[in-house]
């Protein structure tokens, strides 16, 4: 496995207060993803904004609005992140699919293989730049665009189960799971619109706990307790 593509989960990364961040919490994905670089594999990451802003369940904003301001939510945390992944030694990039003046640069393919390249860790911040289109599009179009070998889908719950295992206790937790399943159950690993992107260019995806140790590193190695997503 040469490039990964990471989604961090933005409620994962706020731990338990759900709203923000958790230093601690980040700086221990940052050295899991600095142990991954020096064993010279490459990463990309996308981060959801759901720690900032959950806009879309508000009936007071029009939808188009308030994904620009997910976007946005995105960037911010795109940019926290990638100082904290700085600070343990990490070189990084962020790139936006709309300018954002001196804070990011434009993504393109090109420019995010020449900061692999380079050992860089990129991250991709906005989605897709569009609304109506949420981080989990986002994530495949970047996998898929980038050539990424897997998606890593870091989040606060351990797995793809058949039922919220929030609500229903006796919900069954997959080990594997194919991703024809889980469009045609709906299981909800991804939004729909990412599910069949990710069916129809063959990218596979790991979805597992953040907050369990050594989780990340465990899912490239796939020892790891989660769920394979396979094609």
């Amino acid at each position: 496995m040469q490039r990964i593509l990471l989604k961090l989960s933005g409620e994962a990364l706020a731990g338990d207060k759900k709203t923000g961040f958790d230093e601690e919490t980040v700086r221990k994905v940052a050295l899991q993803v600095r142990a991954l670089v020096d064993d010279g594999i490459e990463v990309g990451i996308v981060i959801g904004g759901g720690n900032f802003w959950r806009g879309r369940s508000s009936e007071n904003i029009d939808r188009t609005k308030a994904d620009q301001i997910g976007m946005l939510a995105t960037v911010m945390n795109c940019i926290y992140v990638s100082e904290i992944f700085r600070s343990v030694g990490m070189m990084t990039e962020i790139l936006t699919p709309f300018a954002c003046g001196s804070f990011t640069k434009l993504f393109s393919k090109d420019r995010a293989n020449k900061y692999f390249s380079k050992n860089m860790v990129v991250f991709f911040a906005g989605g897709t730049g569009h609304p109506y289109f949420s981080t989990d599009t986002g994530v495949v179009l970047r996998a898929v665009e980038v050539d990424a070998d897997v998606i890593l889908l870091a989040k606060s719950i351990d797995g793809v189960y058949d039922d919220d295992p929030a609500k229903n206790p006796a919900a069954k937790k997959y080990g594997e799971v194919s991703i024809d399943e889980v469009i045609s159950k709906n299981l909800q690993v991804v939004d729909m619109t990412a599910s069949i992107l990710a069916r129809d260019n063959r990218m596979p995806m790991r979805v597992f706990g953040l907050n369990e140790k050594d989780s990340i590193i465990n899912a490239v190695k796939g020892e790891f307790t989660g769920t394979k997503v396979t094609v």
